[in-house]
């Protein structure tokens, strides 16, 4: 009760402040992991904070399922304004697997004689994009638009992408001595085909009868923003009762019901973006809590290394490849390349991952995921701001 109390006092405080202290590139994700850092650290913390406990784990997978229906509804906002095509399925389909194949060699690297299989889940935890930590930028008007449309759909698909393939490798971890790879294999194609059957099922029955609600006029568009809350925890829930992926589950809803929900209008998914970031804001003060352990004693040079090389070069160098040819010039490029900040995805991958695998090996994920995101909230948090005063002063100049 105390952190909830803590994490609501919180919010309440950073909506007082929060236009001020963007200002000072004081984002809420940063605001909110050194809340938690100050507040959880050492034996006898301010706020106590229980990760290994069932309900923190299915807190974090419950935020996860929502975090994925919202990702799910934002590339129709594009396509509405003409931005059909920025190279979405080159980032998604060739930049993001390269990424985590990039990600899995240098963790060889850099943790010799480590299981391939946890290197592997490891890049799957730090690769995924989150854009809280740059989420201002997506609003700035001086950044070309197909930029922004493009970092918004990588980072809203790339976490529906990855997390069938995070599990697979999570089960396969937890369960090498008692299933056979073929076993596991067959248990994750049929977990996400239930999954995407539930998904389709649910976001179209939905999505038809909110439409007719609104037509017959039983609803407005103001009450039909209370279904659209509901949506996702009901996808989950559903999913997991019948044995599928709760995640896919809800990414798939969020497809499904997108449409019907843009043109009811009224803001209709406006309600569930405001529930999504409160929860979001709950995992970043769980990722101080994270921080804090794993930092206590220092944080070792090669756990850096990995977290600069996830941030640099094996994000940007897939990214600016992948997308030659489809109408960005080279400063875009770079830019969409650079910006792919870490967050949300991140620590809740890590959080599942230390709720299922033995000790040492959840610490081995967490402490490569605290690195790599403490990493890109600085490094990102201060150069958005920079970057789109560039794009500002060249679109003042003109081309030359």
């Amino acid at each position: 009760m105390l952190a909830l109390l803590v994490v609501l006092s919180l919010l309440f405080a950073w909506a007082l402040a929060a236009d001020r202290l963007v200002r000072w590139s004081i984002t809420a994700p940063l605001a909110f992991a050194l809340a938690g850092i100050v507040l959880t650290r050492g034996y006898d913390p301010a706020v106590p904070l229980d990760l290994e406990a069932h309900s923190t784990h299915r807190g974090v997978e419950l935020v996860l399922a929502v975090l994925l229906f919202v990702d799910a509804t934002e590339a129709e906002h594009y396509e509405e304004l003409g931005q059909r095509s920025v190279g979405e399925g080159r980032l998604l389909f060739l930049a993001l697997p390269a990424s985590v194949v990039l990600a899995t060699l240098a963790g060889a690297a850099v943790f010799p004689g480590t299981n391939w299989w946890l290197l592997g889940v490891t890049a799957l935890v730090v690769m995924p994009m989150d854009l809280a930590p740059i989420s201002m930028f997506l609003r700035d008007r001086r950044v070309p638009l197909r930029v922004r449309a493009a970092l918004n759909i990588e980072g809203g698909f790339s976490d529906g992408l990855i997390s069938p393939v995070f599990v697979f490798c999570i089960a396969n971890l937890v369960s090498a001595h008692s299933s056979s790879f073929g076993d596991l294999v067959v248990h994750a194609v049929k977990e996400a085909g239930l999954a995407v059957l539930v998904g389709v099922v649910l976001g179209y029955l939905a999505s038809q009868l909110v439409r007719r609600a609104l037509d017959a006029g039983w609803a407005s568009a103001g009450t039909l923003r209370l279904a659209s809350v509901a949506l996702p925890f009901m996808a989950y829930a559903t999913s997991v009762l019948v044995g599928g992926n709760g995640f896919v589950a809800a990414f798939v809803t969020g497809l499904c019901y997108s449409a019907a929900a843009h043109a009811v209008g009224g803001n209709n998914l406006e309600l569930v973006h405001d529930t999504a970031q409160l929860m979001a804001f709950a995992v970043w003060f769980t990722f101080g809590k994270l921080t804090a352990d794993e930092f206590a004693s220092g944080i070792g040079w090669a756990v850096v290394l990995y977290g600069l090389l996830a941030l640099t070069v094996l994000r940007f160098v897939p990214v600016y490849f992948a997308v030659v040819g489809k109408g960005f010039d080279r400063p875009e490029r770079c830019a969409i390349g650079w910006l792919g900040s870490r967050g949300v995805t991140s620590i809740v991958f890590a959080v599942l991952a230390v709720a299922q695998l033995p000790h040492a090996e959840g610490r081995f994920v967490v402490n490569a995921m605290c690195a790599t995101v403490l990493l890109s909230v600085v490094l990102h948090g201060v150069s958005v701001v920079p970057v789109a005063r560039w794009f500002e002063r060249r679109t003042t100049a003109g081309p030359k």
